[in-house]
């Protein structure tokens, strides 16, 4: 190969070279993805948070773990929005506020399995429903979680009723 021909191609390079720089940084992940440790920390808190009553019976709780872009799937097979939760918020009855509410179902997660991909992490993890009654459901679910503006919140949710004569 000529020296010239050889300088031209390290030119080329030379030119190439950022702009195959900037352009797999635009596609890639953060700079500084969240170490996978804190990922699975993380995460694990914010459901088990989410759960306690005083936080799921909330707009705000659903507010903050839910992304704008949600799309959640019920054990009914039912497809909703963020907007279309917080909304069931809004049309609740407030009643009488002297009356003693009727205690809700209390939910746990048991099996929580966080797999952190950078700014995305799946979560798995089997619910438990306790109601008032002492009846016990089992669901599974699963959730896509992404890093936005340093907040981790799901933007899928699939949840999958276990049949009773399982566990």
């Amino acid at each position: 190969m000529s020296p010239l021909r050889a300088a031209r191609k390290f030119l080329l390079l030379l030119l190439a070279l950022p702009v195959l720089i900037a352009t797999t940084a635009s596609y890639g992940a953060d700079a500084n993805p969240p170490d996978a440790g804190s990922t699975r920390t993380e995460i694990a808190a914010m459901l088990t948070t989410f759960l306690q009553p005083a936080v799921n019976n909330s707009a705000a709780g659903h507010e903050r773990f839910w992304a704008d872009d949600l799309v959640y799937t019920s054990s009914m097979g039912k497809v909703m929005s963020k907007a279309d939760i917080l909304k069931s918020f809004a049309e609740e009855p407030k009643g009488d506020a002297r009356k003693k509410a009727e205690p809700g179902p209390v939910f746990t997660a048991e099996d929580i399995l966080v797999r952190p991909y950078g700014d995305m992490a799946a979560l798995t993890f089997r619910l438990v429903e306790h109601d008032p009654d002492g009846k016990i459901s089992y669901f599974r679910n699963s959730g896509t979680f992404l890093l936005r503006n340093g907040k981790w919140q799901a933007i899928t949710w699939q949840a999958t009723r276990v049949p009773a004569d399982t566990k």
